[in-house]
């Protein structure tokens, strides 16, 4: 009799199946899902819901996939970070909690195992940074797009998607440009939006996502650059194009308010000051420069009201140019110095001892002191003056690089109308996000290629 019944049992699955098949064709339905974005999470997306068994469309309007991945980290792709579990959910920025459910399960191990299994071969350097052994980014994204194609995943590049079709609150198709310029319309029931954020539009991130999940009713938190090189009005900045600073310390101030410290390089371009130090810290600055703006258009009625915000808004960077020394030991480091030079050699050649030829110059007028001045005339104020600066050099931060410099974007689609366990919409059925499009973003160091694998796979499974 079990037996029996387990035969009907199926019998009736299999009769579901084929009428599931036969209402898809009656409809012209091809695939079980779409995903648009071929980035990171887009691929990854894609993979997993073909590895179900799945038929998946993937759609991308540039002319071949993971256009971002192949410049990550300088070309080489820091594609995660080896750090434990505890220690990586502290390096994500926002929305740690709701990434916390994909971290759990595709985390940075499983990444990595993941990818060794496709067969590149992968490094952990200095910081517990994880790269391919090649230094070749482009053998991550092509071991994803290949891996997509493995399991069938159909690809469509030079196709640019204009909009999620949607019916009585649920999705029910997409439209798009395809490479000839003719508007298309596809059927599916799944739908996941991983079209990425603003930052390097180049690689084709232009905000579309916000754009399809706007028009749907999701709410959209404010977007800016984050890990974006930070701009200053420091006099001698010319000075300071294409220094490098290693080992330096790093304090970041908010009304004179420390709200970040960090360790590392730091280095300076026509971009700004950039870097991982300058990095982690963009995004605390960043906001509250937006924030100064912000007030600053508020109280526009009050000049008096505006001038005395912006004296108190004020975001600074100091840096520590010799962390290793405290002041004694760096005073008798240049007494030191000092004695085994000639009385007229002049005071650039002592402060060449001390610090990178680029600084030479903007050190010299920070203690007012003329480089080509002799040491004999240097007296002890200025030599205070000098440890004063060499331990805390003022940087004013008044601005940051835009989009086209940001290495990910901050805000995005709330991750308030998105079930974390699924990545589905609360708004819509059907309808997922992935990757950067969310509200979620992270320190570089990898932290933010991983939040594109982790929700992109959970978004993959499609679950309900």
């Amino acid at each position: 009799m079990l037996r029996h019944a387990a035969i009907n049992l199926q019998s009736w699955a299999d009769n579901r199946r084929n009428f599931v098949l036969l209402c898809k064709i009656k409809r012209n339905i091809m695939y079980d899902a779409i995903v648009i974005g071929a980035g990171a999470a887009g691929l990854m997306a894609a993979a997993e819901a073909a590895r179900a068994g799945r038929s998946v469309l993937l759609l991308e309007k540039m002319e071949k996939a993971g256009r971002k991945i192949r410049i990550t980290g300088k070309g080489r792709c820091n594609l995660t970070n080896a750090r434990p579990a505890e220690e990586f959910i502290d390096h994500v920025r926002a929305n740690a909690y709701f990434f916390n459910v994909a971290f759990s399960e595709f985390n940075n191990r499983a990444t990595i195992r993941f990818f060794e299994r496709l067969g590149v071969k992968l490094d952990i350097e200095r910081g517990e940074r994880v790269f391919p052994h090649s230094g070749k980014a482009w053998d991550i994204a092509n071991a994803l797009t290949e891996y997509c194609e493995e399991h069938g995943v159909e690809i469509m590049y030079h196709t640019r998607v204009t909009e999620i079709l949607t019916l009585g609150g649920r999705v029910y198709g997409v439209k798009y440009i395809n490479r000839r310029g003719f508007e298309r319309k596809e059927e599916c029931e799944n739908v996941i939006v991983a079209t990425g954020g603003v930052s390097y539009p180049s690689t084709g991130s232009t905000g579309d996502g916000y754009t399809f999940a706007d028009a749907m009713g999701h709410t959209i938190e404010p977007v800016r650059p984050a890990l974006t090189p930070l701009r200053t009005s420091h006099p001698q900045r010319e000075y300071l194009n294409g220094l490098l600073l290693k080992n330096v310390g790093a304090k970041l101030y908010v009304d004179n308010e420390l709200r970040q410290e960090e360790f590392g390089e730091l280095g300076f371009s026509e971009r700004g000051i950039e870097g991982a130090v300058a990095l982690r810290m963009s995004r605390d600055a960043v906001d509250a420069l937006i924030d100064q703006r912000r007030a600053s258009d508020l109280l526009r009625v009050s000049r008096a009201a505006v001038d005395a915000l912006i004296d108190q808004k004020r975001v600074k960077l100091v840096l520590d140019l010799k962390p290793a020394l405290d002041a004694d030991t760096l005073r008798e480091r240049i007494r030191r110095e000092m004695a085994d030079m000639q009385p007229e050699e002049f005071f650039a050649e002592l402060l060449r001892k001390l610090v990178p030829k680029n600084l030479v110059v903007p050190l010299a007028k920070e203690v007012d002191f003329h480089s080509k001045s002799y040491i004999s005339k240097l007296t002890d104020t200025e030599i205070e003056r000098l440890i004063k600066i060499l331990k805390g050099m003022v940087f004013p931060i008044t601005d940051y690089a835009p989009f086209e410099y940001a290495v990910v974007t901050a805000g995005g689609v709330s991750c308030d109308e998105v079930n974390r366990y699924t990545m589905e919409s609360v708004k819509v059925k059907g309808l997922y996000f992935a990757g950067e499009v969310l509200d979620i973003d992270a320190d570089t160091g990898g932290y933010n290629l991983q939040v594109a694998f982790s929700t992109g796979r959970l978004a993959g499974q499609l679950k309900k």
